[in-house]
Order: structure tokens, then C-alpha cells, then sequence
């Protein structure tokens, strides 16, 4: 299970990013999904992504960004990547 704390802020990250007015980190739907339900694109996805490496010093493979279709699956991504980086 991600941690709340992480979830919270990068439910920040994509708010403040993509613009998205009328969402805070408490109330983000961690299933709602990115794409298909906000419809932003692979340059949204690209700025949130590079946002999310530089704030957990982290990479992102490009070719899973399209498996990061909503915020769960970006907090586990982001978790699991932060422990692999910890154990090298």
C-alpha cells in the first residue's frame, strides 16, 4: 500500500501542473484516470514526469509512461523506483 504522505504530494504535483482548479490532493481520485477522464496528453504526462523525477531524484523510463494512467499507479511507480534507487 503507497504511503498517504507520498500520495499527497505528488496528487499536488499533478494538480499544480496540469492546472486542475477545482481539485486539492485530499479530495484526487487515485483510480480517476489521467488520460482518458482529464484527457491530458503525452506533454502533460512529459511535465509531470520530469517534475516527479527532479522532486525524488528518480528516473522514468519513457516507455512506461504510458502505464502511469492514474495517481496509484504513479505513487506505486514512484515508491518501488525510490526503493530500487535505496538497495543499489
Amino acid at each position: 500500500m503507497p504511503s498517504n504522505d507520498l500520495t499527497l504530494e505528488i496528487a499536488k504535483i499533478i494538480i499544480d501542473e496540469l492546472k486542475l482548479e477545482d481539485a486539492t490532493p485530499e479530495s484526487f481520485d487515485p483510480e480517476l484516470d489521467l488520460v482518458d477522464e482529464l484527457g491530458i496528453d503525452s506533454m502533460d504526462m512529459t511535465t509531470v514526469v520530469l517534475v516527479l523525477q527532479d522532486q525524488y531524484s528518480i528516473r522514468i523510463d519513457e516507455d512506461d509512461y504510458p502505464k502511469l494512467t492514474n495517481l496509484r499507479l504513479i505513487v506505486e511507480y514512484v515508491e518501488k523506483t525510490i526503493k530500487q534507487n535505496a538497495g543499489e
